[in-house]
């Protein structure tokens, strides 16, 4: 089995409604296809590197390299964790966890977005609740850090919610134009405070600890 030799393949998170794991070639495919199908409305970006805006065989193709290249560069000092996100069956989104000398550090950081049609649901904050849940209570993270585009709400909310505070403002060129982005910071006792989603974490083994730089 591949998670023999790759063990973070064995690492499952489910919640009430969802379960994230890294997907196999079908529901990669599957992530593919939402991606083509739409993540927001074209007027707008929330997204630091506008890779919505490719044509869509590009941006399928984009989505499916980009996920290879994550896994193919992963080093337990350096790793980006992209979880597929299912909803009765459905692939409906992408979740991701971040790390960079996390065994020294503890912080991680977050991305995600879900198909048009998921939207407005409540998933965007199950979902990232699970992986919070991985990060504090599964590998030790001490703070978690995300951000996102002053105009996108959505994300902002999901964010408070959670328990995130703000971190400061950053100013970026996105289209040719100016986006300032909120940076948001959450400690492990703000977490725990917020936690409302229950979490269950399978395959979360020694040898997937080791993958994450961290050991038992």
């Amino acid at each position: 089995m591949l998670e023999a030799h790759f063990p973070v393949f064995g690492l499952r998170l489910r919640t009430p409604r969802l379960e994230l794991r890294l997907p196999g070639g079908e529901e990669l495919a599957a992530l593919a296809d939402l991606a083509v199908d739409g993540v927001h409305p074209p007027e707008v970006m929330p997204f630091l590197h506008p890779w919505t805006d490719r044509p869509p065989v590009e941006r399928a193709r984009g989505l499916v390299q980009h996920h290879w290249s994550t896994l193919g560069a992963w080093e337990p000092g350096d790793w980006k964790l992209n979880l597929v996100v299912l909803h009765g069956g459905a692939v409906v989104g992408t979740q991701g966890l971040t790390g960079r000398e996390f065994a020294v550090t503890r912080v991680v950081g977050s991305g995600s977005w879900l198909g048009r049609r998921y939207q407005g649901r409540g998933l965007g904050t199950e979902m990232r609740a699970a992986v919070l849940h991985l990060a504090f209570a599964g590998l030790g993270a001490e703070e978690a850090v995300t951000g996102a585009f002053t105009d996108n709400a959505a994300s902002l909310a999901v964010s408070r919610k959670l328990g995130y505070r703000p971190d400061g403002l950053d100013r970026h060129a996105v289209r040719g134009e100016a986006a300032v982005e909120q940076r948001l910071r959450l400690s492990r006792a703000d977490w725990r405070r917020h936690r409302t989603v229950d979490v269950e974490i399978a395959g979360l083994d020694e040898a997937c600890r080791a993958q994450f730089g961290v050991g038992s």
